[in-house]
């Protein structure tokens, strides 16, 4: 099938005409965004096309949400970029975009009647701009309606959004797939944003402790499976001492027994591991201002214990000059491994 021309659709009725005149026969993507494209909505794009194959629609949303800006956040000095973005969600693979008007989306002025994200939205991000998780649910939810969608995409560099879209169409029944797509990085290691722009050279600099702090807990967490691995190998307390010390955890070699029963990749010793980084990052010029580095339960982002298995997320949110960034890295606990 020949790939169809991208269109510029600005109301939801014009996009259903699109889809009919097009006469659809596969899944509809959407991956919605607040517009300043770049290489991770790229991905999020090629992921959906991905997914649905040529036989399918896939519709990328612009729209600038205003009630996901807080008091004093940067909803006016938001980049738009509408030219540029309709570039790149056609070269990714995209058949619409979807960039409504405020009076299009919200024709009664801002809703009385919003979706509340409940206690896991007053949480970490929740807590640092409150009302935020609302915004985000509403607009998902609306954007769910306007463009009727199979399936929408979203990254995982916002893991609470994520979390909490998920939530939603699951206690609301919604009946769209949510697919994950793993944060994009530059060769330096910083996450992709929009808000990257923002940053100057120093600025940008000081942002790079973000990844790393994210870094130094996966290697512990990864050292720490792969020290009780190796000390559940060998069944005496001697020899399994010799072991620990063979891979340099003489510290934990003194008192084999206990690391034996010590749960892979205990939470208080990767929290601290990234804390460490984040902590002389705050000594920069200029300096990093965290707001939180927690390790959580991604059903409903609550810190973990040590005693947790399953999926785990090490999150942190910092602020750099005037830009707020936040990052993030899942983990694996109990499996003797970490995931990437």
């Amino acid at each position: 099938m020949s790939r169809r021309r991208l269109e510029l659709v600005p109301t939801a009725e014009d996009l259903t005409q699109l889809r009919d005149r097009f006469a659809v026969p596969g899944r509809t993507a959407v991956v919605m965004t607040m517009g300043a494209l770049h290489e991770g909505h790229a991905t999020l794009v090629r992921a959906a096309r991905e997914r649905v194959g040529d036989a399918g629609f896939v519709i990328v949303t612009v729209f600038v949400n205003p009630l996901q800006f807080g008091a004093g956040e940067d909803l006016d000095r938001y980049p738009r970029t509408l030219e540029a973005d309709l570039k790149i969600a056609e070269q990714s693979g995209a058949d619409a975009v979807f960039a409504p008007s405020a009076d299009e989306v919200y024709p009664g002025g801002r809703p009385q009647v919003r979706v509340s994200a409940g206690p896991m939205g007053e949480r970490l991000e929740g807590a640092a701009r409150p009302g935020h998780f609302d915004g985000v649910l509403t607009i998902v939810g609306k954007m769910f309606h306007l463009t009727h969608p199979d399936l929408a995409l979203f990254g995982q560099k916002d893991a609470q959004q994520l979390a909490l879209v998920r939530r939603m169409v699951r206690d609301l029944n919604f009946g769209v797939d949510i697919v994950a797509v793993p944060t994009v990085r530059e060769p330096d290691g910083l996450a992709l944003s929009s808000r990257n722009r923002y940053l100057s050279p120093a600025e940008r600099r000081t942002a790079l402790a973000l990844s790393r702090a994210l870094f130094a807990g996966h290697d512990r967490h990864a050292a720490q499976e792969a020290l009780r691995a190796r000390a559940l190998e060998v069944p005496s307390t001697h020899a399994r001492a010799e072991a620990l010390s063979a891979i340099g955890e003489s510290r934990a070699a003194a008192d084999a027994h206990a690391v034996a029963k010590a749960v892979p990749g205990a939470a208080a010793a990767v929290r601290a591991a990234a804390r460490t980084v984040l902590d002389e990052a705050a000594r920069y010029d200029p300096p990093l201002e965290l707001d939180y580095v927690a390790l959580v339960d991604p059903a409903d982002f609550t810190e973990i214990d040590d005693d947790f298995t399953g999926e785990a997320v090490l999150a942190v949110a910092a602020r750099v000059g005037t830009t707020r960034l936040i990052d993030n890295l899942p983990l694996t606990f109990g499996t003797l491994g970490a995931a990437s």
